[in-house]
């Protein structure tokens, strides 16, 4: 016991020295670089006090900057790059940094339009982390500013946590769910996700998605892309989902055990009947057999 202490007393001293010798690196770098235009800086110890430096040498050059998990950061840290860096046009961060202050800052007169942001909304431990929301107005401000932006959402969370999202109508146009998500989340998704692009769902359970993939078909006008792991779906609800959306479908992802047979269709006609409405042969993936 008395060594496996001194070991783990030693072991947090070596990250202190590597968190204090990065930093500092870092900060040299940001002093010395006048022109920066994008930094990527994701799972780093980066800092607000480094931002700082950041934003005081290259406000004027900054247009990317992809900060995903970097947690000795705080939505002040950010709100300063935002509010100082101008020209900032693709930003990556995760979903406790984002604030109605910073999408208002995004949203300023001064600020160019933005192109690309990508939020990480990550839960590691189920009940432990509180989810804020933000304000249907913020969103607005963001969108009647910039109203070409890609938002790109990832959702690693579970059930329980959702509460938060998708109350009310949400920008997001590329939507990824790389846990199991309830009947209930991806019907709000189709009743408040009108920009929606791509969507993909890892898993859902043993509930079949008839009702939530219709109602995405047809309010989700600009729906391309979609993909469906662990789901189940009947045969008729997904031929009726690909006829709404038509050919406007340029990938459609849809492993075989996801379809179950019904009284119009079988895994042989479905081929068949979505090739007709896609305008192209198309077959459904399947599971490897190895």
């Amino acid at each position: 016991m008395f060594y496996e202490r001194h070991y783990i007393l030693w072991i947090d001293r070596m990250k202190l020295y590597v968190y204090s010798h990065f930093i500092s690196a870092l900060t040299v770098v940001f002093v010395n670089s006048k022109s920066l235009s994008s930094l990527k800086i994701d799972d780093t110890p980066v800092d607000d006090p480094s931002l700082k430096v950041l934003v005081a040498n290259n406000s004027d050059t900054l247009k990317l900057l992809k900060m995903s998990s970097c947690p000795h950061v705080s939505p002040a840290g950010i709100l300063c790059v935002a509010d100082q860096c101008h020209g900032l046009r693709e930003l990556a961060l995760n979903y406790y940094l984002l604030s109605d202050e910073l999408l208002l800052a995004l949203s300023s007169e001064k600020h160019v339009r933005l192109e690309h942001l990508r939020i990480d909304v990550v839960s590691e431990n189920p009940g432990q982390t509180h989810f804020h929301a933000i304000q249907k107005s913020s969103w607005d401000a963001l969108i009647k500013h910039s109203p070409k932006v890609n938002l790109v959402m990832y959702f690693f969370l579970y059930e329980e946590e959702f509460d938060p999202f998708f109350c009310y109508e949400t920008p997001v146009t590329h939507l990824y769910f790389g846990r199991s998500v309830s009947k209930e989340v991806l019907g709000r998704v189709g009743m408040t996700c009108p920009r929606l692009v791509e969507l993909v769902v890892c898993a859902n359970g043993l509930r079949p998605l008839d009702e939530e993939l219709i109602r995405i078909a047809e309010r989700c006008k600009s729906l391309t892309a979609i993909g469906l792991g662990e789901c189940e779906v009947s045969c008729s609800a997904f031929v009726e989902f690909v006829k709404l959306c038509g050919g406007r479908l340029s990938q459609l992802s849809i492993m075989e055990e996801v379809l179950i047979p019904d009284q119009k269709f079988n895994l042989e006609q479905i081929h068949w009947e979505v090739s007709k409405h896609l305008g192209r042969v198309w077959f459904p993936d399947m599971m490897p057999t190895w």
